[in-house]
């Protein structure tokens, strides 16, 4: 049985640069280490979010996109950047999670932002909120700005070397699906 890996885009906006980028890294990863993919916006979280006040709050859209979340081998967490941060319903969104459901998962933490300005976003607010749930975030995070699409589509050879950088990471926490895609 493949293991499962969830991608998590912080966004309502459809289509969205942050889900694009999600969905272009699930890929890499699903073909390098044969995972079973899902992916969820936070449209996909729905209307119930904004008046949960714990997980038993949310209606059953909601409650199954938690649950693909933290029942996830490995999670690929997106982000806009607003004003230096990620969303507030994305955040309450993570805020519903108990810290021991995420605790030693594996994250890639991702972000995308109009310009290079919101860059540390990942290492300033991703990479600590993360943290403090006792997840694994892998060192190599990764940020794309408005230049490294064209049509929602990651285009930026070098945004893409900074993708491959991070899978090849994964392969700490996945070695035997890493040499069985190999062969």
């Amino acid at each position: 049985m493949a293991l499962k890996l969830v991608g998590l885009a912080g966004s309502y906006n459809r289509p969205s640069k942050t889900f694009a980028l999600v969905e272009h890294i699930a890929s890499v990863a699903a073909e390098r280490y044969g995972f079973d993919i899902r992916l969820h916006d936070l449209t996909d979280v729905g209307p119930s979010l904004g008046q949960a006040q714990r997980q038993g709050d949310l209606d059953e859209a909601a409650a199954k996109v938690l649950a693909d979340v933290v029942e996830a081998d490995f999670l690929i967490v997106g982000s806009p950047t607003y004003k230096g941060s990620y969303p507030g319903l994305f955040k309450h969104f993570i805020d519903l999670i108990d810290p021991e459901q995420l605790r030693a998962k594996p994250i890639l933490i991702t972000a995308t932002g109009g310009g290079d300005r919101h860059a540390l976003m990942v290492e300033h607010q991703l990479r600590p909120l993360f943290g403090f749930f006792m997840a694994h975030t892998l060192p190599t995070a990764v940020y794309a700005s408005d230049r490294d699409f064209a049509d929602y589509r990651v285009v930026s050879e070098t945004l893409q070397q900074r993708i491959g950088f991070a899978i090849d990471e994964l392969a700490a926490f996945f070695p035997v699906r890493e040499l069985a895609a190999a062969e």
